[in-house]
């Protein structure tokens, strides 16, 4: 039996709200799902006048969770137009585990043509995977007495699970807890331990007002072959609620900056928070060091967010129907070194101050004109709302428009961490010519 040239349901176990478009419907209107349907993406979803699909029915847009990629995306057709919201085997980066390995593995393949460019693929600590690795990271331990490490699972986010030790007797008391050990509850048999890595802890974070910090960037990845990447402008620093000392290793609150864990210290205090913005932070740190330095440090930010992405160019499986919006997640030494901690495929799109709804609501906004589901752009953008062209197939530069934008920098490739949003529609990007034809001296 011939399959049809529209939708092909490949398995009759494919429930039917998982169906996507057949084509556009009559009007051009666009179908969209959600999965997450309290978060501020559903906000702005619905505030597009597209036709929302709660249960069954095709859809053009969907914003899926990772499960249903894993379990549905392999048995449907998907028409040219449709959109999902991930790769299908996006945790090759963002499993922490394997993030580890494929930068490892990008470094040795750096390493045969030049050992000094291989050098500079040093933006992850230590990082070892257990019980895998378990001996080999003895040895190393060993080498290094007094250190602190910390631990992490690879699986999980918000900080669930973390922990920071300077002793074997730490892990080996691990390894005997239930954490380390699970149990199938009905034939009360050993399951295998849950996987985690462990890394030697940056002891030496640049601090503000002594306390630790790190950032979130968030980066749009339009396509794997060929490589097309923007960032954001916007981001936020979280800072943990304790000043920073290494006297207290087991206190989460001086260690871990994740919201999750720093909203239930006992002097937290809601209204003020613990995040700063991308533009409060460039400015504190311009204010401090000059612009010279954060200019440096924030190309330094964009080579660690590239050369993971290209670690995994080649075992991502490329798909013109899926996108991802990657959390960033990155933190400074007091050398002004940038190191990467992990990347999240579902970065937390939930707002906790009316000021992080705002940058989410306006970050997922700007995401969906990039997607461009109602073909409005003409291609050869290089910022759209906040979000900037920083890779297509090579680097993008852009045109000198430093004489409209006093308050720009002049970079020498298109990237604007932590500065304002100054141009906000394409018209203007056109009116100030601040757009290249894409592919023509972008490689």
């Amino acid at each position: 039996m011939s399959t049809p040239t529209s939708l092909a349901i490949l398995t009759s176990s494919t429930p039917t709200m998982c169906r996507a478009a057949r084509s556009r419907p009559p009007g051009g209107i666009i179908r969209f799902k959600c999965s997450q349907n309290s978060s501020t993406i559903m906000d702005v979803l619905r505030a597009q006048n597209w036709q929302e699909i709660k249960e069954e029915g095709e859809w053009d847009f969907y914003w899926a969770d990772v499960l249903w990629v894993r379990e549905q995306m392999d048995y449907i057709y998907l028409e040219e137009h449709v959109k999902i919201c991930h790769f299908r085997n996006h945790y090759e980066l963002t499993r922490k585990n394997l993030m580890a390995r494929n930068l490892k593995r990008l470094r040795k393949t750096v390493e045969k043509n030049s050992k000094e460019e291989s050098n500079k693929i040093d933006f992850i600590p230590t990082t070892f995977e257990l019980p895998s690795e378990y001996h080999i990271f003895v040895e190393e331990f060993k080498k290094n007495p007094g250190s602190t490490w910390i631990m992490k699972p690879i699986g999980k986010s918000q900080g669930k699970g973390i922990f920071l030790f300077r002793k074997l007797k730490d892990i080996t008391d691990w390894k005997k807890s239930s954490v380390y050990v699970a149990y199938n509850r009905d034939t009360e048999e050993k399951e295998q331990p849950e996987t985690y890595i462990v890394q030697k802890y940056i002891n030496n974070p640049f601090l503000i007002n002594g306390k630790k910090f790190d950032i979130r960037i968030y980066v749009l990845v339009m396509s794997y072959n060929p490589l097309k990447v923007w960032i954001y402008r916007s981001g936020f620093a979280r800072f943990s609620n304790s000043r920073f000392s290494l006297d207290s290793i087991q206190d989460a609150f001086v260690h871990l900056t994740n919201v999750a864990i720093q909203k239930t210290a006992p002097d937290y205090d809601p209204e003020k928070g613990c995040k700063w913005s991308l533009q409060e932070l460039r400015r504190y740190l311009t204010a401090r060091y000059g612009q010279a330095l954060v200019d440096s440090t924030m190309r330094e930010i964009d080579f660690v967010i590239l050369k993971s992405l290209e670690s995994v160019q080649k075992v991502m499986i490329n798909d013109k129907h899926c996108f991802e919006v990657y959390g960033f997640d990155i933190l400074f030494d007091d050398k002004f070194k940038p190191w990467l901690l992990e990347v999240n495929a579902s970065p937390s799109l939930s707002a906790s101050s009316p000021t992080d709804y705002e940058l989410k609501f306006t970050m997922l906004e700007d995401m969906l004109s990039v997607i461009d589901m109602n073909n409005k752009l003409t291609g050869r953008e290089i910022r759209v709302g906040g979000f900037d062209l920083l890779w297509n197939d090579g680097p993008v530069h852009r045109p000198d428009i430093k004489q409209y934008m006093h308050t720009l920098p002049a970079y020498p490739t298109n990237s604007f961490l932590g500065c304002q949003h100054n141009v906000r529609s394409i018209k203007m990007e056109q009116t100030l010519g601040c757009y290249t034809v894409l592919g023509e001296g972008s490689k």
